[in-house]
Formats: C-alpha cells, structure tokens, sequence
C-alpha cells in the first residue's frame, strides 16, 4: 500500500504522515528526505537539482520496492500545477502505486489563516522548510490543482481544525475500508 499526502507547505503533511505511519505500522518517506540533499548541493531548479531529486527518488523507490508486501509506505509531496518536472514527478509515484497496490491519495488542506499559523512555525526551520507565510497566500490564491485529483482512490482532507492525530486517524481508516 501506498498512501500519498500531496498538499502545500504548512498544512501538516510530515506531521499527520509520521501518526498515520504509525498507526497502519508503516514507513514514513517525506519530501524533505528526498529533496534536502539536492537543496544542500545543488541550486534550486537546476539541471543538477533536478537530477539529484530523481537519482535520491529511485533509490528510496527501490528500497520501497524491497519492503514486505504488507508494509504500508507514507509518501508526502507538493505537486501542483501543470508542469514538465510536475508531471514527470508524479508520473515516477504513480509507477509506484501501481507496483504496490492499492494507491491512495490524500490531498491535505486546510484554511488559510491555519496555513499562515502553521507555515511560521519555527521548528520548520530545523527541517529546512519554507516559512513564508507569503508562500502561503500564494498558494491559496492561486489555487494550483493538486496531481491526483483523478486517482481511483481519493480523499480531500481539511486539517483546519484537525490534530495531526486525528488527520491520521480518518486517513487510517478510510485506507482500512479500501
């Protein structure tokens, strides 16, 4: 099983994804893990980055690939929008859902005042992740489409007024009613 949480910085993805992985007794793989090395040697969009990204990615699908069958895997993203690296991008988990099955997607949300609180919060800074509340508005205004909206298997979750723990516990089941 794999589980994406795709969602803009600042509304909970890490956090829910480390309770839900958890409570389904699974592995947590988050953007971050996968971005960080390109973000510490590479410049930002490069050539170089992008391919940093994808090398970090194919080896962690690999790894993924090696786990029992019946270890769950909690991926985060943010893919949105309508571009090349996007598309491609989602195009690699998609790959991955399908060899592990079943595929869920979660597309995390929540209000923007919620988004702005959660997206200063300074122990975002220890993990390398973005902390202006512009970014925020942005994203809220602009209101990119999130990938998998055409997924088999969807939900649309609002964590406004959500703990990570509860967020993780509708996702859990929700996946265990698949």
């Amino acid at each position: 099983m794999i589980i994406v949480l795709n969602g803009y910085p600042g509304v909970g993805k890490l956090t829910i994804g480390g309770e839900l992985a958890a409570l389904v007794d699974g592995r947590l793989l988050d953007i971050h893990s996968v971005y960080n090395i390109a973000f510490a040697l590479t410049e930002f969009k490069s050539p170089q980055f992008m391919e940093a990204v994808e090398d970090v990615e194919a080896i962690a699908h690999k790894l993924i690939l090696r786990l029992p069958d019946n270890v769950p895997v909690v991926l985060t993203t943010v893919i949105a929008g309508d571009s090349d690296w996007g598309r491609a991008e989602w195009k690699r988990i998609v790959k991955l859902g399908d060899t592990r099955p079943p595929f869920l997607v979660v597309h995390v949300h929540c209000g923007l005042d919620e988004n702005i609180r959660r997206i200063q919060s300074p122990q975002r800074s220890a993990k390398r992740k973005p902390r202006d509340p512009g970014m925020a508005q942005r994203n809220q205004l602009e209101g990119k489409i999130l990938a998998g909206f055409d997924a088999p298997h969807l939900l649309e979750l609002d964590t406004t007024s959500k703990s990570a723990v509860e967020a993780a516990k509708i996702i859990a089941a929700w996946a265990a009613s698949l």
